[in-house]
């Protein structure tokens, strides 16, 4: 028992490290726009099945659940960090890329809060909670398609200038864009002369070598702070 839980728990991280993997390829292909449509309903189909486990007396759907819950989200951190900062214009792309990790910490208090045994914790109301992170999910699906797709990803992977233009209008309002268009088309060219590494190049590469140690010590000293005992 203590092992299937176990695995449970650890199953989520392991979806993770596949959606984030995929985002890059899904990205290109497909664009911001619509992988965090799909990625949506990946997410109320976790919740679905994760919230009806009780009823059907299936402790399996609680790990596919949680599998599924684990991909979406590693599909849904860097999609969404993209489309946010590429959507912002210029003068707001940091505040809008930090509210990520805002929102992303009010996501884990409320998760913990409503975890408690006097709201959602309890025997009889446990599968509303797992199911629960299906209702952000459904906003963002309701919203999302009110939104154009990023004006950087319609110009420099479908070279599309007039849907680019149209994307910039409908977000940053009429007026002169051309600078920001222009900055663009100098990263357009800035990638066609710059090779995009693989995990294993990247690691191998001399150059990123004193980075990826910052990270990795970042990373791993993260998880000793305490906040999951806390």
């Amino acid at each position: 028992l203590l092992f299937l839980w176990s695995i449970t728990v650890s199953i989520f991280g392991i979806g993770g490290l596949l959606g984030s993997s995929g985002s890059r390829y899904l990205t290109v292909k497909y664009g911001k726009k619509k992988c965090l449509l799909c990625n949506n309903l990946l997410m109320i189909v976790a919740a679905s099945i994760m919230g009806c486990s009780k009823i059907a007396q299936s402790f399996e759907m609680i790990l596919i659940g949680r599998f599924m819950c684990g991909v979406s989200a590693g599909l849904c951190v860097p999609l969404h960090h993209q489309y946010v900062g590429e959507i912002s214009p210029k003068k707001l792309r940091g505040f809008a890329n930090s509210t990520s990790s805002f929102f992303w910490s009010l996501g884990k208090a409320i998760g913990q809060i409503s975890g408690q045994r006097e709201l959602l914790g309890s025997q009889s109301l446990w599968p509303m909670l797992m199911a629960s992170c299906g209702f952000p999910a459904l906003v963002q699906l309701v919203m999302l398609p009110f939104f154009p797709e990023s004006p950087p990803y319609l110009l420099m992977h479908k070279g599309d200038l007039e849907g680019c233009k149209k994307a910039i209008r409908q977000l940053w309002g009429e007026g002169q864009h051309q600078a920001e268009i222009d900055d663009i088309m100098k990263e357009k060219a800035t990638m066609k002369n710059t090779k995009i590494l693989s995990v294993l190049e990247l690691v191998k590469e001399p150059a990123f070598r004193w980075q990826l140690y910052m990270i990795v010590i970042l990373t791993a000293t993260v998880q000793l702070c305490g906040i999951n005992a806390v």
